[in-house]
């Protein structure tokens, strides 16, 4: 089942896209990436509270608040970029830039977690890099 959330992933991620880039129009993307952090806080916590998750809480240790913590500053950071890059970009540029987290997170996942990392993988990840440079080459 992962991968049909891994599909609706896809496709509200390319919704996020198009959307973001009709609804900055003449606003600053600052502004609109706190706006839509907002949205993405009440849902979230909307999920939660739907779910009856909020009893985990307690059970969360420091190392997974400081890490969770750091991961949502990287999101943050990683949104506060997107949205500039699309209010003044190409947005059929800078998505695939932004894809090539793909590629980072795999060379990230060998390094820190010695993952390990198939033929297929490298062979994806250079076809991804070369794919993004094609997509974004004048």
């Amino acid at each position: 089942m992962w991968w049909l959330y891994a599909i609706g992933s896809a496709v509200f991620a390319a919704l996020t896209s198009i959307l973001a880039k009709i609804g900055i129009e003449n606003v600053n993307s600052n502004l609109a990436t706190a706006i839509r952090t907002i949205v993405v806080l009440v849902l979230a916590w909307g999920m939660v509270f739907l779910t009856g998750s909020q009893a985990g809480l307690k059970e969360i240790s420091n190392k997974s608040w400081l890490f969770l913590i750091l991961s949502g500053l990287a999101t943050g950071l990683s949104w506060l970029c997107y949205y500039h890059a699309i209010q003044v970009g190409d947005v059929s540029k800078v998505v695939p830039i932004d894809k090539l987290s793909v590629v980072l997170t795999v060379v990230l996942a060998f390094v820190i977690f010695h993952e390990t990392v198939s033929w297929k993988s490298i062979v994806g990840c250079v076809l991804i890099g070369a794919g993004t440079l094609f997509m974004v080459m004048k």
